[in-house]
């Protein structure tokens, strides 16, 4: 089992646009296979850096779901809202 933290700055203004986004990638992973879970936060010192970790069965299914249309398409609704790229961090406990 691993963990992706997902690291995003959100262009200023574009908090709300952001969340129904996010929301919506966060849906889509659901029905990816190896997806568990996944949770969002955001920075109380910066709200405008947000973050969304996910436990995934295996690198596999993460790798998978990263290069799947499904992602792809909401990362074109995503990217233009961000304030830079996103940084991915795999992790394992």
């Amino acid at each position: 089992m691993i963990h992706v933290l997902i690291e995003r700055k959100i262009a200023d203004g574009m908090e709300t646009t952001y969340e129904a986004a996010a929301k919506d990638t966060l849906h889509q992973a659901y029905h990816a296979e190896g997806f568990i879970n996944g949770e969002t936060f955001y920075n109380m010192q910066q709200p405008n850096h947000r973050y969304v970790l996910s436990k995934w069965r295996s690198i596999l299914d993460w790798k998978r779901w990263q290069s799947s249309d499904a992602r792809k398409g909401t990362m074109n609704k995503l990217n233009p809202i961000l304030d830079g790229g996103e940084k991915i961090t795999l992790l394992e406990n």
